[in-house]
């Protein structure tokens, strides 16, 4: 599912000619919807895991999870901590509808990549968003995992593919479970589509928070077993302390 003509234009027009900061209500004096003093107060992330982004007190390391067993992704890159405002933001854009948050800290997000990329870093072939499964599509009414890759692709030129990967077991929410029982509840929950071929390419997942990175986890490790050459994450946030490994 994608963003509708009507609301798209919703959101442009609030982003872009409406410029008042989303978080202090100041006029601003950049393209995006946030003033210079807010974008310095946001949570980013500093020093951190260069496989899971956890945060770490110094540059250059990988942490003790990662070590111990390394997760099937290669890297994850996001932005900010999981913190106040950016947490917010992404709460009331995943649960409330405030479809603006979103595309203000995608805009972000892909500032960020475009850096990333710039320093020598490999862009993916294509970006996957994190699916739903049918039934909880149907109760939100929108994939926030879908709208962010869709915002990310326009703005970094990278192909979207929303249909490749499915989620056809509606699992418990992530959210309420621990470490293990995320890991648990999410055996077997991911398919690819039928008929889609991964063999060799670099792809990138993208979702709004890695919290112990069971999700990112499952999903890397079915497009690596169907033969994808690399799978990275793309989120907002990272949480500064999972309760397991990623």
């Amino acid at each position: 599912m994608s963003c509708q003509p009507r609301l798209r234009a919703l959101v442009d027009s609030w982003l872009f000619n409406n410029q008042t900061c989303l978080l202090c209500d100041e006029r601003t004096h950049t393209r995006l919807a946030l003033c210079t003093a807010c974008e310095l107060e946001l949570p980013w992330l500093g020093d951190s895991c260069q496989r899971c982004a956890l945060p770490l007190p110094m540059e250059g390391l990988t942490c003790g999870f990662c070590l111990k067993q390394p997760p099937a992704f290669e890297a994850v890159h996001a932005p900010w901590v999981y913190g106040f405002p950016v947490d917010s933001l992404i709460i009331g854009f995943k649960h409330n509808s405030k479809w603006p948050y979103g595309r203000l800290l995608a805009e972000l997000l892909g500032q960020s990549l475009r850096n990333h990329f710039d320093t020598g870093n490999e862009p993916p072939d294509f970006l996957l968003p994190v699916p739903l499964s049918v039934q909880r599509l149907r109760q939100r009414g929108y994939n926030q995992s879908t709208m962010l890759a869709d915002w990310l692709s326009a703005h970094l030129k990278i192909p979207c593919r929303e249909h490749w990967l499915l989620r056809p077991q509606d699992t418990t929410a992530q959210q309420a479970l621990n470490a293990k029982t995320r890991k648990r509840n999410l055996l077997q929950a991911f398919s690819l589509a039928p008929g889609i071929e991964v063999q060799g390419l670099h792809l990138a997942l993208v979702d709004d928070v890695l919290t112990t990175g069971a999700t990112a986890q499952s999903l890397a490790r079915l497009l690596l077993e169907a033969g994808a050459r690399r799978v990275d994450v793309y989120c907002l946030a990272r949480t500064p302390k999972p309760d397991g490994p990623p």
